[in-house]
């Protein structure tokens, strides 16, 4: 389908089907620079198709890898381990997984190089992360607000052992420097040791990054450090290679939607391409389904729910949760909260506040066109159910946010349309999804 500037859509009562996954995200981007800094050639399969990964194909592209596409879903990367372009300018969108890692890697590559996005990637910090590169003998310089994009970056050489990321502001500084890590160790001919901060947030995408790192042949040791923060350790001699061939898992964040469905359209509906034993940590929404009142079933690589029927009146179960481990499918839950018995609290969500907009504020702006009452702080918001004859037609504004356009087609288990605004924003990640959401939703 053409998605316009304004989707309606109508009051539904079922969903039931199945869904094939695109692939993950995070999973993409990471696996698209890990085999851009092997020497070598890697085949992708299943890569995701969608603008985030886009504009890391491109600045790869422009940075000198080569880049095959083969049929729908994979592609061909062919590199000499390092970028031959050593003076570049890129254009990075919104896409904060190519944008940080980006920012790492091309901080030690030897190169003249600038990096930009939209305008709301220059609202979203990353002085943390420069700060910690700058430590380690990087040329960084802010080209508009002091911590924030746009970004210069200088030839220079690696120096230093051991250096401090924040971990509470986003996980992505971590990763970041954890996929730069090779490149610093190679310069400086020292074991590396990254020391956390603060709390880690989001923890199970630095798991991701350990798992694909793992991949490229790079061990990195988590430990405990005495004041319990954590750190991470790698050698002195890490360097990638190439796995030949890798599979991108499918996207457990954009699985949370279809999974939600089956909750309240009282499914079955079966996700196809992820398990409960997935390296992703959104894989563990499941566990909110099921504490809402969902039947959940997996096998190796698909996951099936079923659950209630909301439109006829039947509640969810309320819920006071910590999301502090799946921010991004904690989005789904805040919808879906619409329709419990109680009110439901999400806590420790305050990444929410640096996405791609101002979740928590966007969240409760959207909620309370539906007729919900919502309440929230720095890093929680609380939802409460709507009544029967309190809900109102509205029209959801998305803030150029891929989630907010797809979490809230899940407001249409009530008895009034939602029109979506700029629905073809979901195109960041998932550029069908509406043409799937008309399949199974009836």
């Amino acid at each position: 389908m053409t998605l316009l500037d304004r989707l309606t859509l109508a009051p539904a009562q079922h969903a039931s089907g199945q869904i094939s996954l695109p692939g993950s995200k995070s999973i993409s981007n990471r696996v698209l620079l890990l085999s851009a800094l092997c020497v070598g050639t890697t085949r992708i399969d299943g890569i995701l198709h969608s603008d985030d990964t886009r504009v890391m194909l491109e600045a790869l592209d422009t940075l000198g890898v080569t880049i095959e596409h083969v049929g729908q879903s994979a592609v061909r990367i062919t590199s000499p381990g390092l970028f031959t372009n050593k003076k570049a300018t890129l254009f990075l969108g919104n896409a904060g997984t190519a944008f940080r890692p980006l920012t790492a890697a091309l901080a030690f590559a030897g190169g003249d190089y600038t990096l930009s996005g939209v305008a709301r990637m220059h609202e979203r910090p990353i002085g943390d992360l420069v700060d910690a590169l700058v430590a380690l003998g990087a040329r960084i310089d802010y080209l508009g607000n002091p911590g924030y994009p746009p970004l210069a970056i200088g030839a220079s050489k690696a120096s230093g052992h051991r250096v401090q990321v924040n971990g509470a502001v986003s996980s992505q500084f971590l990763t970041a420097l954890l996929m730069a890590s090779p490149l610093i160790v190679a310069q400086t001919g020292q074991d590396l040791t990254i020391a956390v901060v603060g709390e880690l947030i989001s923890k199970p995408y630095i798991n991701i990054t350990i798992n694909l790192m793992a991949r490229f042949g790079v061990r990195v040791t988590a430990l405990e450090e005495a004041a319990g923060n954590l750190s991470f350790h790698i050698d002195r001699n890490a360097h990638y290679t190439s796995p030949n061939e890798i599979t991108v898992e499918g996207d457990a964040s954009s699985a949370s939607y279809f999974l939600a469905l089956g909750l309240i359209g009282q499914g079955p509906i079966s996700v196809l391409g992820v398990s409960q034993d997935s390296i992703q940590g959104d894989v563990r929404f499941v566990d909110t389904l099921t504490h809402m009142g969902a039947t959940v079933n997996d096998d190796a690589q698909t996951i099936s729910v079923s659950g209630r029927a909301v439109w006829a009146g039947e509640r969810l179960h309320a819920f006071d949760q910590d999301f502090n481990l799946i921010p991004d499918a904690a989005m789904t839950a805040a919808v879906l909260a619409i329709y419990a018995d109680g009110p439901c609290t999400l806590r420790n969500i305050g990444s929410w506040r640096v996405k791609e907009t101002d979740r928590i504020h966007a969240m409760a702006t959207e909620l309370r066109k539906l007729g919900a009452k919502v309440s929230s702080g720095e890093d929680w918001l609380t939802v409460h159910p709507i009544a029967s004859d309190a809900w109102r037609p509205a029209t959801i504004h998305t803030y150029d946010d891929h989630r907010m356009a797809m979490c809230f087609s899940l407001a249409t288990f009530g008895p009034v349309p939602i029109t979506i605004e700029d629905p073809g924003c979901v195109a960041k990640t998932f550029p069908d999804y509406f043409d799937q959401y008309h399949r199974l939703v009836t």
